[in-house]
């Protein structure tokens, strides 16, 4: 009798564990059995719909999306990363590369004019009132030897002023020779050699010889022969064209990056094939008010005579960096407020990175913050691989939500998908008690905080004139409102208790909820 009641015990547990496993499993099929499959527009996100069909703003076929399920905090994370089979990574041509530290080398390009050399020049001007009896230099661009007499100048004062020397000498006047001979060395410009000359022939010269100070070119030739002249008139202007000064003008956002003695190369329309290599000599102090451009002076050696002054010159200035993390240009992605590179996480997966830039050089982007050494990022097929995000997840209004560190909030509420607080959520101040929503295909934001007992003006801007958002129903509330094309219209509401509000259009097709809080 009492193996018959153990018996029938033992036989009694398994039948209730038996059960109990049956109603668990049936459990599990029921809620799959509610996860129903959702459809959603590809251009417009914000369309969802349990069943397929068409589109109700653009026409095109609604595509399947995943099942409304819960999505833990992990899946959501892994909702950020795009996988791509090896088929689609050669079909966009996805290519990657490290992210390395590197001289960040930036070249600017700039144009220019040569000049004179300032310290190549000189002027040669008559020292006394006279007569041009004779000219050596006789035309603009002769070339004059350092030595070499340019002119000769007939003064009466001079004929006087070597009489009154020779009448001293013959007088044995030291004190008055001395200061002679430093009269018609400093005001009639005679050389050492002529006074003694003078002084051992005593014989007067009717005309003086004015010598070259410099080995160069005549720039500058003021006068002719048999032309009388003043004290002070120029006679000759004189450059030395070995050296040459070019004359860059750089903006103001490239100023920081030049220094002085750094290479400067050059090329002329004259000389296409020839580059011309210099250094910068000087960097002006002011900077020019109206082309907001700073002057940089350059010298360059021009004995081949191939710079001339007034040619205009296109230039480069090389600048080596500091060592610093760079990425290609072709992997920034500009959207808006924010710069995103696609970081290869896995094997062809890859995750969206905000990232902080810094200078740009040629062709490369300093980064400041987001990435590390050594990271592979995608430097080729990066919108390929943004418009697949955009495919695999079309539920997000942006598909750039989310990137990066933005904080995200999954709402776990019976009917509702996980989201992320970005521009889609809006949290209402206090100080105001009017949020405007934008019907563009779907409503903008989509979430919207509110305060418990609070009353708060809805006020709908349509800018589109669809069948689909030409009015709005707070099925909960009661109320249907008619939305006019490109007009704003107001839906009061004070919530009554905590949790969601839901609202939609009139077919069902685009969804908003409103977060009711304390």
């Amino acid at each position: 009798m009492k193996y018959f009641i153990t018996f029938t015990l033992a036989l009694l547990l398994a039948s209730c564990g038996s059960k109990e496993e049956n109603h668990k499993d049936h459990a599990d099929s029921s809620a799959t059995a509610e996860a129903k499959d959702v459809y959603t527009c590809p251009m417009h996100p914000s369309v969802v719909s349990d069943r397929p069909g068409a589109c109700p703003v653009c026409g095109m076929a609604l595509v399947k999306k995943y099942a409304q399920t819960d999505v833990g905090k992990e899946e959501l994370k892994n909702l950020r990363h795009i996988s791509l089979s090896p088929t689609q990574r050669v079909l966009a041509n996805v290519s990657t590369t490290p992210v390395e530290k590197m001289p960040l080398t930036k070249m600017i390009d700039v144009v220019g004019i040569v000049d004179v050399a300032e310290t190549q020049q000189a002027t040669v001007s008559a020292r006394f009132r006279g007569r041009i009896e004779k000219q050596y230099a006789n035309f603009t661009g002769d070339y004059i030897e350092k030595g070499k007499p340019l002119v000769e100048l007939y003064s009466p004062d001079l004929v006087t002023s070597q009489q009154e020397f020779i009448l001293a000498l013959d007088g044995n006047q030291q004190n008055l020779v001395d200061g002679m001979r430093e009269r018609l060395r400093l005001n009639y410009g005679m050389t050492d050699q002529q006074i003694r000359n003078l002084e051992s022939t005593r014989s007067v010269q009717t005309a003086v010889q004015f010598y070259s100070p410099i080995s160069g070119t005549v720039v500058l030739k003021q006068v002719q022969e048999g032309q009388y002249v003043d004290e002070g008139t120029v006679l000759y202007q004189l450059a030395n064209l070995s050296k040459v000064w070019i004359y860059l003008d750089v903006y103001e956002k490239d100023v920081q990056f030049v220094k002085k003695g750094q290479i400067v190369h050059i090329k002329t329309d004259a000389y296409p094939d020839e580059e011309f290599t210099g250094r910068v000599t000087f960097i002006d102090p002011v900077m020019n008010p109206e082309t907001r451009t700073v002057r940089i002076r350059s010298e360059f050696d021009n004995r081949h005579g191939m710079l001339k002054p007034k040619m205009f010159v296109k230039a480069q200035l090389h600048m080596e960096g500091r060592k610093t993390l760079t990425v290609p240009s072709s992997a920034i992605m500009f959207t808006g407020k924010r710069t995103v590179v696609w970081v290869e996480t896995q094997k062809n997966t890859f995750e969206p990175r905000d990232v902080v830039l810094g200078q740009s050089a040629n062709s490369e982007y300093e980064i400041v913050s987001g990435l590390e050494e050594g990271e592979m990022i995608a430097v080729s097929g990066g919108f390929l691989i943004d418009s697949e995000s955009a495919l695999q997840q079309p539920g997000s209004a942006d598909p750039h939500a989310g990137h990066g560190t933005e904080k995200t909030e999954s709402m776990s509420t019976a009917g509702s998908t996980s989201t992320e607080e970005d521009h889609s959520t809006h949290k209402m101040e206090s100080a105001s008690n009017t949020i405007k929503i934008t019907v563009d295909g779907g409503y903008d934001p989509e979430v919207v905080h509110v305060k418990l007992g609070q009353e708060v003006k809805l006020q709908f801007h349509r800018v589109e004139d669809s069948e689909c958002t030409s009015e709005v129903v707070f099925e909960e509330l009661n109320i249907r409102k008619k939305l006019p094309a490109f007009k704003t219209t107001t839906v009061i509401i004070t919530p009554k208790k905590l949790g969601e509000i839901s609202f939609a259009c009139g077919m069902g097709m685009v969804h908003g909820k409103l977060i009711v809080e304390r």
